[in-house]
């Protein structure tokens, strides 16, 4: 394990390394023949509730994790960056620092950290950026809706930002990295870098928008959390379901826009309609009962209410990957969106105000929000479906998937006096019932509890 000191400023100055890092400076010697100057970490993170919202503008409640990426570095004085893996199934790749090309087609892991090296060279306009030699070791099960590609943007802008001697706060840093990790394709929000950079031990944290601010959360004291990977990988980058989900919230942005006489073209998200028309959520949800049809909107029928044509809405609204999309659902995409935001906020209310059956009410928003995502927003799967169905039956209060969905975990609110039978019971009931989940489930199920944000360790 890594320090648990917390430092004001990213950079942690040790005098003896821990054994991990001790173990990547020997490996990353073998590698480059030559010691790292400096280690960069970045958690993954769980979102505890509030899932796909934080592209539509609205707050989310995440905590970091103890499974990371750290990052061996070496400045060079070429223009070259290296970079290398300890997990031998991750070729080692190389490129010019000066001309950064991602390839959005195929999401390589070596893709994520250009995107944190182009968004901190783009930012600063670095026309002689520093070449550096990078050796990356992950604890954070890829695909598992854990943020492993986030985190390794983070990571890599903070070894950028590191290596070429500039300085950013951990808020400009988080909107930077949440922008970046865009050059691979994905239309994400900002919750994953935010609670990347910002995170405090012991706390999740209410992560808000437009300015990005983040509020502590005090978690009750008689749960755990628990991560429980479905063994489904599901890389965002890699299909078009995530993309077509952020573009039917921008769709049905524009269309309850439109109806209720909004400029529609400058409203991009969901949340912005909210603010313009000064209701609530539940006014919104009436809204959206009221505007829109449950059966799904040809792109026709879109045209038409817009008063557009085809190749306006393909080349103007709709991202790279979804132009060849023909129907949206729009009325359960809005409906899961609005509702989600306030399962988040009374969330938050319960944690403040601490009641006697805190944890009742807070897992009672969680099944509330799986329920949403399954039927409202269709980013389960049969094995999230199963999964969760186990987990509520060994003692689980709340139980929902956490990340993009359509694979990856669940995270569960399980009493801390359940809990050694919660996690025999699951093990026993998901994981031992199939050869290919065994062979992972070492890593697959686990308690966690609230994690520190992104650091720089340097040897005093």
């Amino acid at each position: 394990r890594l320090p648990i000191f917390y430092p004001k400023t990213f950079i942690l100055k040790v005098s003896n390394l821990p054994f991990r890092l001790l173990k990547l400076k020997e490996m990353f010697v073998s590698k480059f023949g030559s010691a790292p100057k400096f280690y960069v970490r970045a958690p993954g993170r769980v979102n505890l509730i509030g899932e796909h919202i934080d592209y539509c503008g609205y707050a989310v409640l995440p905590m970091a994790i103890e499974q990371d990426i750290l990052i061996a570095v070496e400045p060079v004085k070429t223009q070259v960056v290296q970079l290398a893996n300890t997990n031998s199934s991750y070729l080692d790749f190389s490129a010019s620092a000066n001309n950064i090309q991602i390839n959005k087609t195929k999401p390589l892991w070596h893709n994520y950290f250009l995107c944190g090296l182009k968004g901190i060279q783009e930012h600063f306009g670095l026309n002689n950026p520093t070449g550096m030699n990078c050796l990356l070791d992950g604890t954070i099960p890829p695909s598992s809706g854990l943020s492993s590609s986030s985190a390794l943007v983070c990571c890599a802008g903070l070894v950028t930002l590191r290596a070429n001697g500039k300085t950013l706060s951990k808020v400009e840093l988080a909107e930077i990295c949440a922008k970046s990790e865009r050059y691979v394709g994905t239309e994400g929000g900002g919750m994953d870098q935010s609670i990347s950079f910002l995170a405090e031990e012991g706390t999740a944290k209410l992560i808000e928008f437009s300015p990005l601010r983040a509020t502590d959360v005090r978690l009750p004291s008689g749960a755990a959390f628990v991560i429980a990977n479905s063994c489904v990988e599901m890389n965002k980058a890699a299909t078009s379901h995530y993309n077509i989900r952020v573009m039917e919230c921008r769709l049905a942005t524009k269309l309850l826009s439109k109806s209720k006489g909004l400029d529609w073209k400058k409203i991009l998200k969901l949340q912005d309609v909210q603010v313009k028309l000064a209701v609530s959520l539940e006014e919104m949800l009436t809204i959206v009962e009221e505007v829109f049809h449950p059966e799904p909107y040809s792109t026709e029928e879109i045209c038409k209410c817009l008063g557009i044509s085809l190749e306006e809405l393909r080349t103007q609204i709709l991202s790279q990957n979804t132009q060849d999309v023909s129907t949206f659902k729009l009325y359960q995409r809005a409906k899961h969106v609005y509702s989600e935001a306030a399962r988040v906020l009374e969330f938050k209310k319960i944690c403040d105000e601490a009641p006697a059956n805190a944890i009742q009410l807070l897992g009672e928003l969680m099944n509330q929000s799986y329920i949403s995502c399954r039927e409202m927003y269709e980013c389960s799967c049969p094995e999230l479906d199963r999964l969760v169905d186990i987990c509520l039956q060994f003692g689980a209060v709340g139980s929902r998937l956490t990340g993009a969905g359509w694979g990856g975990c669940t995270v569960s609110m399980v009493p801390t006096d359940k809990l050694n039978n919660f996690l025999k019971n699951v093990e026993k009931a998901y994981y031992q019932t199939n050869v290919q989940r065994l062979t992972v489930e070492n890593n697959s199920l686990f308690a966690t509890k609230p994690g520190r944000g992104a650091l720089i360790f340097v040897e005093a």
